[in-house]
């Protein structure tokens, strides 16, 4: 019977954050960053990729190439475009950060996608 009293306080804890949690709110951040911030975090992300060996090293060195902020999945991001003509692939010449607006690193790629 104990048991079964736990186990239904946990399922209703769960429903609870569920509700809680739901639709209607929003992930950015109050406080947009700059271009010229965004570009900064960026180029700190780059190098920590780089360092992890995400990517090649050579990405340590190089700078921004183009900011703009871009809509992705309704939703507003920076998006920070790298290009390293030393890397051999062709394919992975341009690199792109995704940031939020508010600045936080999202993803990374060599697609803009």
């Amino acid at each position: 019977m104990n048991f079964k009293a736990i186990l239904f306080g946990m399922v209703l804890s769960i429903f609870s954050l569920v509700t809680i949690a739901g639709t209607g709110h929003d992930h950015s951040s109050p406080n947009p960053v700059s271009q010229s911030q965004a570009e900064a975090i960026a180029l700190d992300s780059v190098s920590k990729l780089a360092e992890k060996g995400k990517i090649d090293g050579s990405w340590k060195s190089i700078k921004v190439s183009k900011s703009e902020k871009k809509e992705f999945g309704g939703h507003m991001e920076w998006m920070i475009i790298f290009v390293d003509k030393k890397i051999a692939d062709p394919a992975q010449q341009t690199l792109y950060v995704f940031l939020s607006l508010g600045g936080e690193y999202l993803a990374a790629n060599y697609t803009g996608e």
